[in-house]
């Protein structure tokens, strides 16, 4: 396949490593100049050395050739990527996106926000599940998950993906692995805030309560619960809550240390957009509702957090 990967971050680069290693014609393409100029120029980004067949480039009208297009970006930037590539027939690509976010300003998930932007026929896949970049070059293979509401082009997609590093799943629920996959994120947050207090100990009660609430979540908003329970959340626990690698939790640990973390943690956006979800379906998300408070209303971390195991007393399920 000729294939188009958008973004040139940490997991862009290792998704166009990856299908080149599997023997697909990869361009990468990345609009931050200075990052984008320096892997051109040393075929590197620090952790993935680029193999000579991979198309490095800078210019969207170069990676707009291609119909098979990876997006990996910020979750906030593929509404205004979607206006851009307008003028290089949107509707007529084909999209699998390898974000995991919800639209703040909307709600959406980013492919109801691909979708409004090219026509119903379009074919959007998501692509997820746990697994980083530090890992896979070393050759630790990992479990992954691909999803659409195009059957037939899901089942391409794992044919022509798999490989003895990744082995993908047929995802059978579009909303409720996307749901998953962002929030997980979200209690990635509250992993690295517990670390950060000296309180790992408690990430099992996060990790079973975490994946009750999402359930919640996604069974609102028409999902089944099931999923919070596979690939795209609990079974990403242990790269996003555990991980030396892991930006979420490493984020929340420095937040909870009064320290800076300059890379992006895709949950500080996600809790946003998902507590505005959970006042709209009426969803009781405790521990989201946490990471927010701490995030952006300057609550205090341990007091927040520790507040979440001493609520009112009732049953498990």
């Amino acid at each position: 396949m000729d294939i188009t990967v958008i973004g040139c971050g940490r997991w862009g680069s290792c998704i166009a490593w990856y299908l080149d290693k599997i023997g697909h014609n990869v361009t990468l393409y990345g609009n931050d100049l200075k990052q984008i100029r320096g892997i051109m120029e040393t075929r590197t980004n620090g952790v993935v050395q680029f193999g000579d067949r991979i198309n490095i480039t800078d210019e969207i009208e170069v990676a707009a050739k291609n119909k098979t297009t990876v997006i990996s970006i910020p979750s906030q930037a593929v509404r205004g990527l979607m206006k851009e590539l307008q003028a290089y027939g949107a509707s007529e690509k084909e999209y699998i996106l390898c974000m995991k976010g919800i639209e703040i300003s909307t709600g959406m998930r980013l492919s109801e926000v691909v979708r409004e932007a090219t026509t119903p026929e379009t074919k959007i896949a998501v692509w997820i599940g746990p697994g980083h970049v530090e890992e896979f070059t070393k050759g630790i293979p990992n479990c992954m998950v691909i999803d659409s509401d195009n059957n037939e082009y899901k089942e391409y997609l794992v044919s022509q993906f798999s490989s003895e590093l990744i082995r993908f799943y047929y995802g059978k629920d579009l909303v409720g692995n996307e749901i998953g996959a962002a929030a997980k994120n979200v209690i990635g947050i509250a992993a690295g805030l517990l670390d950060g207090k000296g309180l790992s100990s408690l990430k099992g009660a996060l990790m079973a309560r975490g994946t009750r609430e999402v359930a919640r979540l996604i069974t609102a908003l028409g999902g089944n619960e099931l999923s919070a329970y596979g690939l795209c959340h609990l079974g990403d626990y242990e790269a996003t809550l555990f991980s030396k690698f892991s930006h979420n939790r490493m984020y929340g640990e420095m937040f909870a240390k009064g320290e800076q973390y300059g890379s992006l943690a895709e949950g500080y956006y996600t809790v946003k957009a998902i507590l505005k979800l959970a006042e709209k379906y009426n969803v009781d998300l405790p521990i989201c509702a946490a990471v927010y408070e701490v995030l952006y209303n300057g609550a205090e971390p341990e007091a927040a957090l520790k507040a979440l195991f001493t609520r009112s007393l009732k049953g498990e399920f």
